[in-house]
């Protein structure tokens, strides 16, 4: 069992997190060496810094973060042909509907190519339609949601999605494709009606965005600043890491003896804990399918509300420079009314 000292310093550790950043400028301009510390630090707490943890948060951001720098390099050097590729498409369709359409094929795309992959060529869209910020926020936080959730539609997505199945690998339903049909019906929704969202509040009319001079076009990436913004990601992925294991002793004396619909809210705690972590704490093959659906739909809803939540918000909130208060603003009210909804509708389902 717990100790209450190691709970309430647990609960100091989660407050810091969950705080600081939008009360100091200074945390919120090195988010990822202050995660690093928080996660270091609730190892410590808990007494469960050890080496094969450590080995995991050094291994874990290892794919991740290469996929991010040489997809980096191989945008620095077709920017401008995607660019073309953009304007091309912006002067056949209005900007509406290619905003939809972006938005909807990376989300459903994203299972297939990966969560990353997809996050990675919305940042270098976005790049090429320089929206004024009030739009290009609620366009890129709304993306991330629909990436974020669609990439959990196979295994091959995202880390929450293989470890989902990894987990559930001896139930003789369980193929390629279950998650598909498990979730589908919730989350192909979600994706049509960000793209829809997107498409409707979408700043810049299409004329304008092509009548913007060369010379103000956003600058494309060094080689070094591809790799200081492969470092952050790296260690903003240990820092989930070490997060997830420190807050373990309570995942296990707490929140796994929930009722799944209360897991479901519980889940919250994925918006600023790695999710994937969580998955592997919290599935076991005694659930129903029906507590596996709520379980994982209450990570996934949550993981649009703060820059921790999931990987497109981090490699986004990263490249684009997004602060932490602007991606709350947006992301907690989209997070609470999906969930709220998704409640309802898991209840009479």
């Amino acid at each position: 069992m717990v100790s209450g000292l190691v709970i309430i310093a647990l609960s100091v550790i989660l407050l810091m997190v969950l705080l600081l950043p939008f009360l100091i400028h200074k945390v919120e301009e090195n988010l990822e060496i202050f995660l690093f510390f928080m996660g270091l630090l609730s190892l410590v707490v808990t007494n469960s810094l050890h080496m094969d943890i450590i080995k995991e948060g050094l291994h874990e951001p290892v794919k991740i973060s290469l996929a991010v720098f040489f997809a980096g390099l191989i945008f620095k050097y077709t920017h401008k042909y995607l660019k073309d590729l953009v304007m091309f498409s912006l002067r056949r369709i209005p900007f509406g509907l290619f905003i939809f359409l972006v938005v909807v094929l990376l989300g459903l795309l994203s299972s297939i190519i990966t969560a990353i992959i997809a996050s990675l060529v919305l940042v270098e869209i976005i790049n090429v339609l320089r929206m004024d910020r009030r739009h290009e926020l609620f366009y890129v936080v709304v993306a991330c949601l629909s990436i974020g959730v669609g990439a959990a539609l196979t295994p091959i997505g995202e880390p929450l999605a293989t470890i989902a199945i990894s987990k559930l690998k001896t139930w003789p339903q369980v193929d390629f494709f279950y998650l598909l049909r498990l979730l589908g019906p919730f989350i192909i929704p979600i994706v049509l009606l960000s793209g829809l969202a997107a498409g409707i509040y979408r700043g810049h009319k299409a004329e304008d965005t092509l009548s913007e001079p060369e010379e103000e076009e956003r600058k494309v990436e060094s080689i070094k600043e591809i790799l200081l913004r492969t470092f952050k990601v790296y260690l903003f992925v240990m820092a989930l890491v070490f997060l997830g294991y420190g807050f373990k002793p309570i995942i296990d004396n707490y929140v796994l003896k929930l009722s799944p619909l209360a897991l479901y809210w519980v889940n919250m705690i994925s918006a600023i804990v790695d999710n994937a972590t969580l998955t592997a704490a919290e599935i076991s093959t005694s659930m129903t399918e029906a507590q596996v659906r709520d379980l994982l739909l209450g990570l996934l809803l949550s993981g649009v509300m703060l820059i921790p939540g999931n990987i497109p918000n981090i490699i986004c909130a990263s490249k684009l420079r997004i602060k932490s208060r602007e991606w709350a603003k947006i992301g907690i009210p989209i997070g609470l009314v999906l969930l709220v909804v998704f409640f309802v509708l898991l209840l009479f389902v």
